[in-house]
C-alpha cells in the first residue's frame, strides 16, 4: 500500500505541485480579488517568519498594512528578516518575536504574554516546521519533529484561541504538506513514543508526513469545536525554499528548475489571509492554490474515524496540558 501511494503522491505532485502546476491553477485566479484588501487595523502572527514561506506571508501582509508579528527563532535572522519587510513595505508596524516551537513552554509563555499586551489577534499563520533526519528529542523528551510540527502548532493555536476569537473575522491558517496524503493518522501513538511508524527505522520524511497529516486532523476538529473561527490547512506546492534544500537535499536537487517560488509557494496562505469570500468554504477545508483540495488520495486507505480523531485530540490535549500557562 505504501508502495501505491507513494506512486500515486508523486505522478500527483508533478502534475500538481510543481511551478507548472502552479502556473497552470492561476489562470484560474480573480486578478481583482484581493486588489482593493487593506489589512489597516489588522493584528496577525506568522510563525517562521524569517525565510522563505513565512517570510514571503509577512511581506505580502505588511504590504497590505496589517500590523505583522513575525515569530522566528534565531534572533539575528529574524531581525535581518523584519528589516527586508519593512524595507520593502514601507509598514513600520513589523514586531520580531523570538520562540523555539519546539519547546512547548517557550510556545506558551510567548501565547500569554502576547494575549497580556495585545487586545485581539485577527489571524494566525502556523508556517514553523522542519524536518530532522535523525530521532532527536526535546528538552521534555518529545521528538523534535513532533513536538515543533504538530504540538508547537498545537500549543500555538489552543492558546491563542480566546484572542482570536475576539476579533469580527478570525483566521487560523495552517501550512501543512502534500505529504500528509502518504499518510494515515497514527492515533494511538502520535508523538512517536514508543514506535516509528510502521515498525521501520526512523525515516524523518514519513515522520513530517505524518505530522502534517495531524495537522489536517487538527485543522478539522477545531473547525469543529470553533465555528465561529475559520480554519484552513494549506499545501504550498513544492517550494524552492531553504527548508526544502537543507532536509531533501536530493529531491531539491532532483526537482531544480520545476520547484515553485517561495512566493508562490506562499501564494494559498496569503489569500487565505486575505480574501474577503472565506465564508464561503467549508470551515476546517485543505486548500491548494485557492481551492479546496482532497484530503486523501483515491484507494490509499488513509481515512481515519471519528474515534481516532478524538482519541488523537485527547491525546494532544493531555500533550499540552503541562506545558499551558494562565492568561496573564
Amino acid at each position: 500500500m505504501s508502495l501505491y501511494r507513494n506512486l500515486a503522491f508523486f505522478t500527483k505532485g508533478v502534475r500538481e505541485f510543481t511551478r507548472a502546476g502552479y502556473e497552470r491553477a492561476a489562470h484560474a485566479f480573480n486578478p481583482d480579488e484581493l486588489k482593493n484588501v487593506d489589512l489597516q487595523g489588522k493584528r496577525v502572527i506568522v510563525t517562521g517568519a524569517n525565510s522563505g514561506i513565512g517570510l514571503c506571508c509577512a511581506k505580502e501582509l505588511a504590504r497590505k498594512h496589517a500590523e505583522v508579528h513575525m515569530v522566528c527563532r534565531n534572533p539575528e535572522r529574524a531581525e535581518a528578516a523584519r528589516k527586508s519587510v519593512i524595507d520593502e513595505t514601507a509598514n513600520q508596524n513589523v514586531h520580531v518575536h523570538i520562540v523555539d516551537l519546539s519547546q512547548p513552554r517557550e510556545v506558551s509563555k510567548f501565547c500569554s504574554e502576547f494575549a497580556s499586551s495585545h487586545p485581539s489577534l485577527d489571524s494566525l499563520i502556523n508556517n514553523a516546521g522542519c524536518m530532522v533526519n535523525e530521532r532527536n528529542l526535546n528538552a521534555d523528551g518529545l521528538e523534535v519533529n513532533f513536538a515543533t510540527n504538530t504540538l508547537g502548532t498545537f500549543v500555538m493555536t489552543t492558546s491563542l484561541l480566546p484572542l482570536l476569537k475576539k476579533s469580527p473575522d478570525p483566521r487560523v491558517i495552517v501550512v501543512s504538506s502534500g505529504g500528509m496524503l502518504t499518510q494515515r493518522l497514527n492515533a494511538a501513538d502520535p508523538a512517536l513514543k514508543h514506535a516509528t511508524i510502521a515498525n521501520e527505522a526512523f525515516d524523518g520524511t514519513i515522520v513530517y508526513a505524518q505530522n502534517k497529516r495531524q495537522q489536517v486532523v487538527m485543522t478539522e476538529m477545531w473547525a469543529k469545536e470553533n465555528p465561529e473561527v475559520f480554519f484552513a490547512a494549506m499545501h504550498p506546492g513544492w517550494a524552492d525554499t531553504p527548508a526544502v534544500a537543507t532536509s531533501m537535499p536530493s529531491f531539491h536537487q532532483r526537482m531544480q528548475g520545476r520547484l515553485r517560488t517561495p512566493e508562490q509557494g506562499a501564494d494559498t496562505a496569503v489569500w487565505l489571509a486575505m480574501t474577503p469570500r472565506l465564508r464561503e468554504f467549508e470551515n476546517g477545508s485543505f486548500f491548494l492554490d485557492r481551492q479546496p483540495a482532497p484530503k486523501h488520495l483515491p484507494l490509499a486507505r488513509t481515512h481515519s474515524t471519528l474515534e481516532e480523531q478524538e482519541e488523537f485530540m485527547r491525546t494532544m490535549h493531555q500533550l499540552a496540558e503541562p506545558f499551558n500557562q494562565p492568561q496573564i
